[in-house]
């Protein structure tokens, strides 16, 4: 795709009116790179004013056919009497199929402009997304923002199609029809056509303009119980866990009940609108065929003059109320597509600067000098932290809940940067260095592992895209899940569900792992990586861990200490600021903070290991206790 199709329009939240919209619109109309395109624009238009043609002199065959019957009616002349007739009926029908045949052909030449736009506009607003910032998807909802994404391409659509080919067409139409009731039958009929035209459009104006505030309520109850919906689902163990099933669907049904009060309203207003158009435009058509009939009477006009008005009255209440219906989808077009544009303007929180060359890996080592950093100004996170975490060692975060672990893997993404400070890899300031590339050379191995709904495979070819079946094997392998997948009926063409909820935490950890080897990132980071496991579980994926961090830059973020041991150094957060900093050994010679964390975890660890093993022994009393003799 072309640069001209991926640009980022310039849109802005107050620019939610025809005008712009079509200037936003227009290079997708007429894109630069796509002769193509351009040649069925042209073609489709061409076609269009055909079509227009023949609509406009199918009325005179229709006239020429009456006249012909009165001139010739009582004339025994074959060729007066029934050729020229039978031209007339001909003319009319050819016509008529003129018409529908070119609009027909318009419809299919502009089918793929339509689409291209369509198309474009919804990959540039699924890209702007990802550009989007790890806050702004925090706190958004994704089903929300995927009906966004719906209704605003069917809105880009409509608006497309119907600004492009249809309205201006129908405007020259009423001139031309114009044009020909001043000439051919006087101004009084042009007035009286013209205040139709106008009453119809300003009550069509006024009620749709009505309407869409309605729409709006609509499109809001309608998101809200998508969203409502999608969250249920997809915590759908949660509400089995508490019972809760009802209660989800009384908050599902209080926003379609919201939803029905728009809809209903929306369906009565809409009767309304179109009582209201059928009052105006079958009034002034009463009006102007009462002068066309009063002309017949008064031998001013002829009866195929009369039916030449009333079809083309009738030829113009075609376009008439499709100008009505115009303007109903372009407001609710704009309405769809208004919370899209608004995404399309959201400024993206991380950008690269317009100098940022690809990162250059030598060690490579990773390094926070006197980094600080807050979410809110009023409540930092880090304050003024500084270490280093030297190429092919393991440096280790722990510390209490709250203390700014996690934060730290998310600056090394650069999901947010900095508010003080500087984060480098071989002395280059993230900040300075393209997204893509640092990223490339980061893998993360997070503690809430969430899977795509596909295959095993892909999940793990996702760290490599154009990984060989031979490749995805040997990660697998590497990370001590080979085994478990291959014992499966499908293999690695197994499905592993939404969020990877078919797989244990186990399984989907490892998964995590293989995609992470796949990628062979030069710097890994473990973040909690087995903090939601079990004992047993966390031995079997940290020997899995161990493999994949041997020879990289490792930063483990860890919660159990146990995990951490064998780093070159640990360093202990606290309230956002190194509290301590050395081997477990000097750690825990200090009897500092990390003394009390690792005493304390042990405990707990001792206390867990004697529970199991005490269930264990009372099951296996209760299978071998002998049975008493029978007295």
């Amino acid at each position: 795709m072309s640069d001209k199709s991926n640009a980022r329009p310039r849109v802005s939240a107050e620019e939610g009116d025809l005008v712009s919209t079509i200037r936003n619109l227009w290079s997708y109309m007429w894109p630069a790179d796509r002769a193509d395109l351009k040649l069925r624009v042209v073609m489709a238009v061409g076609a269009l004013l055909i079509a227009k043609v023949a609509t406009t002199l199918a009325p005179f065959a229709y006239k020429g056919l009456i006249d012909s019957f009165e001139r010739g009616g009582a004339s025994t002349e074959m060729l007066w009497g029934v050729a020229v007739p039978v031209v007339f009926v001909i003319a009319y029908g050819v016509a008529n199929v003129a018409d529908t045949g070119f609009q027909q052909l318009r419809d299919v030449l502009f089918a793929s402009v339509g689409q291209h736009a369509v198309r474009s506009l919804a990959r540039q607003t699924f890209e702007h997304l990802h550009r989007l910032s790890l806050r702004f998807h925090l706190q958004r909802r994704t089903g929300g923002l995927s009906r966004v994404i719906e209704r605003g391409t069917k809105g880009i659509e409509t608006i497309v199609r119907f600004t492009m080919l249809n309205t201006a067409p129908t405007l020259v139409e009423f001139l031309v029809v114009g044009t020909i009731f001043v000439v051919m039958f006087g101004v009084s009929y042009l007035g009286a056509l013209v205040i139709t035209i106008w009453l119809y459009v300003w009550f069509t104006i006024r009620a749709s303009n009505w309407r869409i505030g309605i729409r709006r309520e609509m499109n809001e109850s309608d998101t809200d119980a998508n969203s409502k919906a999608i969250d249920s689902l997809l915590n759908f163990e949660t509400v089995k866990y508490f019972g809760n099933e009802r209660m989800e669907a009384e908050r599902f049904d209080q926003s379609m009940a919201r939803y029905e009060h728009s809809a209903i309203r929306i369906w009565t207003s809409l009767g309304f609108l179109n009582f209201g158009q059928g009052v105006i435009f079958w009034g002034g058509m009463s009006v102007i065929g009462a002068m066309a009939a009063w002309g017949v009477m008064a031998d001013t006009l002829t009866v195929g003059d009369f039916v030449l008005i009333n079809t083309f009255m009738m030829q113009i209440y075609r376009p008439l109320n499709f100008i009505g219906f115009i303007y109903r989808e372009i407001r609710q077009g704009l309405a769809d597509i208004e919370a899209m544009f608004k995404l399309l303007g959201q400024p993206a929180e991380i950008e690269d600067k317009p100098d940022a060359r690809p990162l250059v890996i030598s060690g490579p080592v990773l390094k926070f000098e006197d980094v600080r950093f807050h979410y809110d100004a009023d409540r930092p996170i880090l304050k003024g932290v500084d270490f280093e975490v030297p190429a092919g060692k393991t440096i280790a975060v722990v510390g209490p809940s709250g203390a700014g672990k996690s934060t730290i893997s998310r600056l090394i993404f650069r999901f947010y940067d900095v508010t003080g400070g500087r984060i480098s890899v071989d002395g280059q300031d993230v900040r300075d260095i393209t997204q893509h590339s640092l990223r490339a050379a980061v893998g993360m191995v997070p503690q809430d592992t969430v899977l795509f709904n596909d295959t095993i495979a892909y999940n793990i070819r996702y760290g490599k895209p154009d990984a060989s079946e031979a490749e995805v094997r040997e990660a697998a392998r590497m990370a001590q899940i080979s085994g478990f997948i291959d014992s499966l009926p499908k293999g690695y063409d197994t499905p592993v569900g939404e969020r990877g909820l078919k797989l244990s935490g186990g399984e989907k950890q490892r998964v995590a792992i293989a995609r992470t080897i796949l990628k062979a990132p030069p710097i890994l980071i473990l973040d909690e990586a087995t903090s939601a496991l079990d004992t047993q579980t966390e031995r079997d994926i940290q020997s899995a861990l161990d493999t994949v961090s041997q020879g990289r830059t490792t930063l483990v973020i860890a919660h159990r200490l146990s995990t951490v041991v064998n780093a070159d150094e640990i360093i202990v957060l606290r309230g956002g600021e190194i509290a301590e900093r050395g081997t477990h050994a000097r750690l825990l010679d200090m009897n500092g903070l990390y003394a009390q964390m690792w005493n304390r975890q042990r405990e707990a660890t001792e206390a867990e290991e004697h529970l199991r093993r005490t269930r264990a022994a009372d099951t296996e009393g209760f299978f071998v206790r002998p049975v008493p003799a029978a007295e």
